[in-house]
C-alpha cells in the first residue's frame, strides 16, 4: 500500500512539472498601435498631452493659491468658495491627468504579450532570482520609456511640477520663524502681541490691574490689552484669524506670592512685589496650563502633567516638557496698572526647528529691557 501510494504521488508530480501543450490561451490580437506607426505615433501623443494638461493644472494651482483670496471675506464662485473650489478642481485634475495618461500609456503602448508562469513550491533559487532580474529588465524594456523620450520627459515633466502644491501647502501650515508682516497681531513663531507699556488686562472682561489690588496667592489668567481695544488706548483692533493669533500666544498666567519665596534672581528682576508673569502655553506640546498648587508655586499642565515652577523662572520640576516656561517681564505705569517691559524674551508654546535653547538666566543676559 504504501508502495503504491509513493508511486502515484511521483506520477502526480511528472504531470504537475510537465507543460501543457495548450495553455487555454486565445489567439493573440494585435492592436492598432502594435502594426500602425501612425496609430503608434498618435497614442504617444496622446500620452505626453495628458501629461502636459497636468503640468498646466499643477501651474493653475499655484496661481490660484496666490490669486484667490481666501479666508471669511474670500473670493467666492457660484455660492462657493473660490479658492478651496479651484485649488481642489486643479490639484484633482493634475493628479487624474497623470493617472488617465499613464493606463493609456500601459494599454496602447506597452508591451502586449500573455506570460505563462510555472507555480513552483520550492523557495526561490539563484537561477529564479536571475530570471526574475532578466523578467524586470524585459518588463522595463516593454514600457519603452528609453525609446519614447516624449512619453518619459512629458512624465516626468507632470510628476515633478506637483513638488510646486506640495511646497505651497507646506508654506501654509503656518508662519515662518521670524516672519515679521503684522507685527501688532503678534505673526510668526518667535513674537507675541506684548510690548513695551502695554497694560495687562483680565482675560475674558479685559479690566486692567492694579498691582496693589492682587493679594498673595491671587491667580489670574490674563492677555494684553491689545486684546479689547479702546478709544483711549488708540490701539487697532484685532478681528478673525489676527485676533485669535494674538489670544493664543500671548496669554499669561498671573500670580503674586511672597518676595521671600522668589529664588531666582531673573525672576526677581521681572517681578512687580512679588507679582510673575509666565506664559499660559506649555513648552510641551501647546496645552493652556493654570493648576496652581498654591504653597510650592508649581504649575502643573493638565495634559501630560508637566510641572513648573513659577518661583524659580518657570523650570521644569516634572514631566515630558523640555525647557522652561517663558517669563513676561512686569513693571507698573505713572496709575499703578501691570505693564509689560518688553515681549517675552523667547518664544512661547512648544520647541520648533532652529529654536534654540536658553537657561533663564541666559535669556536674562540676552534680553533687551529698561
Amino acid at each position: 500500500m504504501s508502495s503504491d501510494s509513493g508511486h502515484n504521488e511521483h506520477e502526480i508530480n511528472a504531470e504537475t512539472d510537465a507543460l501543457l501543450p495548450d495553455p487555454g490561451l486565445e489567439d493573440h490580437h494585435w492592436r492598432p498601435t502594435d502594426v500602425d506607426p501612425k496609430a503608434e505615433r498618435r497614442a504617444e501623443r496622446q500620452v505626453a498631452t495628458l501629461f502636459g494638461l497636468s503640468a498646466i493644472c499643477t501651474v493653475l494651482f499655484v496661481v490660484s493659491y496666490f490669486a484667490i483670496k481666501s479666508g471669511v471675506d474670500g473670493d467666492t464662485f457660484v455660492g462657493l468658495g473660490a479658492s478651496n473650489l479651484f485649488l481642489g478642481l486643479t490639484l484633482g485634475l493634475a493628479l487624474l491627468l497623470i493617472g488617465v495618461g499613464v493606463i493609456q500609456w500601459a494599454r496602447k503602448l506597452m508591451g502586449d504579450q500573455e506570460i505563462v508562469e510555472q507555480r513552483h513550491p520550492a523557495a526561490s533559487s539563484e537561477e529564479d532570482r536571475a530570471a526574475t532580474l532578466a523578467a524586470l529588465a524585459q518588463g522595463i524594456e516593454e514600457t519603452g520609456i528609453a525609446r519614447r523620450p516624449l512619453v518619459r520627459n512629458s512624465l516626468l515633466g507632470a510628476v515633478g511640477l506637483l513638488a510646486a502644491p506640495a511646497v505651497v501647502m507646506l508654506r501654509d501650515l503656518g508662519p515662518l520663524p521670524n516672519q515679521t508682516e503684522n507685527a501688532e497681531a503678534g505673526t510668526g513663531l518667535r513674537h507675541t502681541v506684548w510690548k513695551k507699556g502695554m497694560r495687562v488686562v483680565r482675560d475674558v472682561v479685559g479690566t486692567p490691574i492694579k498691582a496693589s489690588d492682587v493679594e498673595i496667592g491671587d491667580l489670574f489668567n490674563a492677555e494684553p490689552e491689545a486684546i479689547f481695544p479702546t478709544e483711549e488706548n488708540g490701539q487697532p483692533a484685532l478681528e478673525g484669524v489676527a485676533l485669535q493669533v494674538a489670544k493664543s500666544k500671548a496669554a499669561i498666567v498671573l500670580l503674586r506670592m511672597d518676595t521671600d519665596d522668589i529664588v531666582n534672581d531673573v525672576t526677581r528682576n521681572w517681578s512687580v512685589e512679588g507679582i510673575v508673569a509666565y506664559s499660559k502655553i506649555c513648552t510641551h506640546v501647546g496645552c493652556p496650563i493654570s493648576l496652581n498648587e498654591r504653597t510650592t508655586h508649581h504649575l502643573l499642565c493638565p495634559c501630560h502633567q508637566s510641572t513648573f515652577d513659577l518661583a524659580d523662572a518657570g523650570k521644569v520640576v516634572f514631566g515630558p516638557a523640555g525647557r522652561h516656561l517663558p517669563q513676561l517681564p512686569l513693571g507698573v505705569d505713572d496709575e499703578g496698572y501691570l505693564i509689560a517691559l518688553s515681549d517675552f524674551p523667547e518664544p512661547v508654546g512648544p520647541s520648533f526647528w532652529e529654536r534654540e535653547t536658553y537657561s533663564p538666566e541666559d535669556v536674562e543676559k540676552k534680553a533687551d529691557i529698561s
